[in-house]
């Protein structure tokens, strides 16, 4: 189901909670939500939907990924400078992003998963979990 964007930002400043298998329909939601704003957004938090729990949902080309409980175990050393904005707060800002990330998490069906992700998808995946630490980029 699509959802309103949140755009409170005392709400999105707070830290995320370990999702369980009970979220999977907020990770559904989540992907709809993203679906529904693709001309504009290339991922989404879920806090951004109104759910403080750790799932993001992210586009990989033509294909909407979501990832519960997202951690990053491994990342470049190399950094650079990006200019991101964001569906939930106005304007652009300046983050740090690493070149490539690998990361370790369940799936939309519960699965454990662990990949390497390079450019763009790194760094939307980057920002996406800035939101589950209540970081507003």
């Amino acid at each position: 189901m699509v959802k309103e964007i949140v755009r409170d930002l005392i709400f999105l400043g707070q830290k995320a909670e370990t999702a369980t298998k009970e979220d999977i329909p907020i990770a559904r939601d989540l992907l709809d939500t993203l679906a529904a704003h693709r001309e504009r957004c290339v991922g989404m938090a879920a806090n951004m939907i109104g759910e403080r729990k750790a799932i993001i949902a992210v586009a990989e080309g033509n294909a909407l990924t979501a990832m519960l409980n997202p951690v990053i175990v491994k990342k470049s050393p190399r950094t650079y400078k990006a200019l991101e904005g964001c569906l939930s707060i106005s304007g652009e800002r300046e983050a740090e992003r690493h070149e490539w990330i690998e990361v370790k998490y369940r799936d939309i069906n519960w699965n454990k998963e662990k990949r390497k992700i390079m450019g763009m998808e790194a760094e939307i995946v980057q920002h996406e979990m800035d939101h589950l630490e209540g970081k507003l980029i």
